[in-house]
C-alpha cells in the first residue's frame, strides 16, 4: 500500500467511525441496543429521531443520518495547519493557525446543517484553546493548563500520526507539543500515544497486536497502565459482543468521569499521573478485538456507548492506516461524504503531500546534522552495518539515498 493509501484511509477511517458513533454517543450499550432493537450496524437516525432539533442533552445538532461531528471538524482543521506551515507543528502552529482557522473562516457544519464559524460548534474543551491564546495572550505551550482533561486534543491527532508515518517516537513528541495549546496531564498524554499509533500502523507489516506494543513503549502513568489493562482483557475476545462490559470494567479504575457518563464524578477530568482519557485504551482494546476487521472494530467501538464516537474515529484511524482505503466500507463512506456534505478525500490527499515533503525537510535536516557531527567527533556510520567512513570525510550522499529510498517504501 502507498503512503496516499494509508493516509486515505486512516482520515476516511476516522471520519466514517466519527458519524458512526455521533447518534449514540453519551448512552449505555443497554440503551442503545434498546433504542435500535439490537446493537447498531451502520448509519442510525438520531437518537431522538425528528425531535432532534429540541431534544436534550443533544439539541441542537443534528447527531446521525451520516454527519460527521467535531472530532472531523477539528481534524480537518489541523491538516490547514499542515497544509500551510508545510513542516512539522508545535504549540506556535496552533495559535498562529488553528485558532485563526477556528474563529474567522465560516465552514460548512454538518450538525448544524448550516455555514457557521467552527468555533461556535466545537466543544467547551476546545474553545479554550481560543479563550487562552487569543484572549488570554497565554504562552500557546502553557495554554492547555487549566483545561478540563478529555480526549478534546486526542480526538484529532490522526494527522501528526500520519505526516510522522512509520515514526511512533516522532509523532509522540510532535503531537504532545502541538496538544500543549490544548490539554495537559493524561489529556495531553493521550493525544500523543494516539498519535504514536496511527504512525505505528503505517509500518510495513504491522498488525493491531504491534501498533499496540508501539504505543505501550511510549505511554507513560495511567495511560500505559490503562492500555495494559484493557488490551489485556481484549486479547481474550474475538467479539465485541461479548467484549463491551469487560472492557469497561477494566477501564474504569482508570476513568474520572464514573458510571454515569452524563453526570460526571467530582473528580473528573482534573490532572492525574494514575488515570487516562477512556477513549483511546477502550479503542486500542477494539482494535485487538476487532482482528484489524474495519466494521468489527469500529462497529464495537460504537456499540460501547459513551464518548463513542471520538472512540470509534481513534479506531477507525488506525485500522484504516494499518489497512488502506480499501478497508473502509463504501457504502459507509460515501454517504457519509454526502451527507455531511464534506470531501473526505482532499484532506487526505493534501496531506499526504505534506508528508512528503516534510519527509524531504527531515533528510536535508539529517543530512546538515550528519555534517555537523561527522566534523565535530569525526567518521561514523549513519546505518548498522556500513562501513565507517575514510578519516576527514563528511557525511556522504549513499547512506541517505538508502534512507530515502526506505522512506519511499511508505
Amino acid at each position: 500500500m502507498s503512503l496516499e493509501d494509508r493516509t486515505t484511509g486512516a482520515l476516511v477511517g476516522a471520519a466514517v467511525g466519527d458519524a458512526l458513533g455521533g447518534p449514540v454517543e453519551g448512552w449505555t450499550p443497554e440503551a442503545i441496543a434498546e433504542r435500535h432493537g439490537g446493537r447498531v450496524r451502520g448509519i442510525v437516525e438520531p437518537f431522538y429521531k425528528d425531535d432532534w432539533k429540541t431534544a436534550r442533552p443533544i439539541a441542537p445538532y443534528h447527531k446521525g443520518d451520516g454527519h460527521v461531528t467535531d472530532d472531523t471538524l477539528m481534524t480537518h482543521a489541523l491538516i490547514r495547519v499542515y497544509d500551510k506551515v508545510r513542516d512539522h507543528l508545535d504549540a506556535y502552529a496552533v495559535a498562529d493557525h488553528l485558532v485563526p482557522d477556528l474563529m474567522t473562516t465560516p465552514r460548512w457544519i454538518p450538525e448544524l446543517e448550516a455555514e457557521a464559524l467552527p468555533l461556535q460548534r466545537i466543544f467547551l474543551a476546545e474553545k479554550w484553546i481560543v479563550a487562552r491564546i487569543h484572549y488570554g495572550h497565554i504562552d500557546p505551550r502553557e495554554a492547555g493548563a487549566g483545561n478540563i482533561v478529555n480526549c478534546g486534543a486526542a480526538m484529532y491527532m490522526a494527522p501528526v500520526g500520519a505526516v510522522n508515518a512509520g515514526n511512533p517516537l516522532k509523532a509522540y513528541e510532535e503531537a504532545l507539543d502541538v496538544a500543549g495549546a490544548h490539554q495537559s496531564s493524561y489529556g495531553r498524554e493521550a493525544a500523543g500515544v494516539f498519535a504514536a499509533a496511527v504512525a505505528a500502523a503505517y509500518k510495513p507489516g504491522a498488525t493491531p497486536e504491534s501498533v499496540v506494543e508501539d504505543a505501550l513503549a511510549l505511554a507513560k502513568d495511567g495511560t500505559r497502565s490503562a492500555i495494559e489493562a484493557v488490551c489485556e482483557v481484549a486479547s481474550r475476545h474475538d467479539d465485541f459482543e461479548d467484549a463491551l462490559k469487560p472492557l469497561r470494567e477494566a477501564v474504569a479504575p482508570f476513568d474520572t468521569v464514573g458510571p454515569d457518563y452524563r453526570k460526571p464524578s467530582l473528580g473528573a477530568r482534573r490532572p492525574s499521573r494514575l488515570h487516562a482519557i477512556e477513549e483511546l485504551p477502550v479503542a486500542l482494546g477494539m482494535l485487538l478485538v476487532g482482528r484489524g476487521d474495519f466494521r468489527h472494530t469500529v462497529l464495537g467501538s460504537v456499540n460501547y456507548g459513551r464518548d463513542c464516537d471520538s472512540i470509534a474515529t481513534m479506531s477507525g484511524a488506525i485500522v484504516g492506516a494499518l489497512y488502506g482505503e480499501g478497508a473502509v466500507p463504501k457504502e459507509w463512506s460515501a454517504e457519509i461524504a454526502r451527507a455531511s456534505k464534506l470531501d473526505l478525500h482532499g484532506p487526505a490527499a493534501s496531506l499526504a503531500r505534506v508528508t512528503r515533503e516534510v519527509y524531504a525537510k527531515d533528510l536535508d535536516r539529517r543530512r546538515a546534522h550528519d555534517a555537523a557531527f561527522a566534523a565535530v567527533a569525526g567518521p561514523y556510520s549513519a546505518f548498522p552495518g556500513d562501513n565507517p567512513r575514510p578519516p576527514g570525510r563528511t557525511s556522504g550522499s549513499d547512506d541517505l539515498s538508502g534512507a530515502s529510498s526506505r522512506g519511499d517504501s511508505l
